[in-house]
């Protein structure tokens, strides 16, 4: 069995090829961002490798032998497959967005508005996958994200979306149950949903030292998306983003529990790679959503207004 040849080194291809296009080796060097040296040295090397003679060479031009034609018409179509294949992975590449966001976040906030951004960019198509813990972008499964923390992050860019703040909130039927939150000699009749550090931290903003004990505390859910649809439901007072459940309380469903809204100096972010910031779907994405995050902004100033901020939680 006799073993196939093995292809010229792809260098040599590529520089013969420019050479041929152009019918000069400093045109060619110019196109692959080299000298007309290194171009005539690939070249010869070519012709070593296959025991052809490619180019006739004068004084102040080349040009291409008749097998070198030949060979110069193939190796042309060749890369011009090779580009319209590269062309068409990145358009590809451009028409699906790939993002990784927190829970509660993309559950209650991010996902209602999706309507939005898919009747202003048809064309571009979301992946969401939702995790407590961020994830790496650098490695490609995710293009972009949507995190919480101080926005520094190396080798990401971070475009502030919104704070990160709490407050009580709780089912019109539980308004009355709630007055015990403004009057420590009152006992509470409903348990408390949510992270004990975040009420541990909402009591600490009021000056009160008695945190309530876990006795106090209703089920402990993985979510506060969870926490709010408890609520929702009568079974107790959560502590919640009146940012991410605004809708709930324009709803009805929810009633601010407390006036006292604290902000932990936590933020959310939409972050994405450095490198990938002249991405086209990456950017229209990053537009829209500061858009969103303005609109909600501004519809959350009444209680933006009613902050206090307090050291930050882990």
């Amino acid at each position: 069995m006799v073993a196939p040849r093995r292809l010229p080194s792809l260098a040599s291809i590529r520089a013969f090829e420019a050479a041929a296009r152009h019918g000069n080796f400093a045109k060619a060097a110019q196109e692959l961002d080299t000298t007309a040296a290194s171009v005539s040295y690939h070249v010869r090397r070519l012709e070593q490798e296959t025991g052809v003679r490619l180019f006739m060479r004068f004084a102040q031009r080349v040009e291409l032998t008749q097998p070198g034609a030949l060979v110069a018409q193939e190796a042309t179509a060749a890369f011009d497959a090779l580009r319209a294949s590269f062309l068409q992975a990145a358009t590809v590449e451009e028409t699906r967005l790939s993002l990784t966001t927190l829970p509660s976040l993309g559950t209650s906030w991010l996902t209602p508005k999706l309507g939005r951004f898919r009747a202003k960019h048809a064309n571009i198509a979301l992946e969401i996958e939702l995790s407590p813990d961020a994830q790496d972008l650098a490695g490609g499964r995710f293009d972009a994200a949507i995190r919480n923390g101080h926005g520094a992050w190396p080798g990401l860019r971070a475009l502030e979306l919104f704070p990160s703040v709490f407050m009580p909130l709780c089912a019109p039927g539980l308004k009355e149950a709630a007055k015990a939150l403004d009057d420590a000699r009152r006992p509470l009749d409903v348990p408390l949903l949510g992270r004990q550090d975040w009420w541990a931290l909402w009591y600490r903003a009021r000056g009160r030292a008695d945190v309530p004990a876990s006795s106090h505390l209703g089920p402990l859910l993985s979510a506060e998306y969870l926490d709010i649809a408890a609520a929702v439901a009568g079974q107790g007072i959560a502590i919640g983003s009146p940012i991410l459940f605004r809708t709930e309380i324009d709803a009805g469903r929810l009633i601010p529990a407390h006036d006292m809204v604290i902000d932990t100096g936590r933020t959310f972010w939409f972050t994405y790679p450095v490198a990938r910031e002249q991405s086209r779907k990456i950017r229209a994405f990053r537009d829209w959503l500061a858009d969103e995050a303005a609109r909600d902004r501004e519809a959350a100033r009444v209680f933006l207004r009613k902050v206090k901020t307090v050291g930050a939680t882990p």
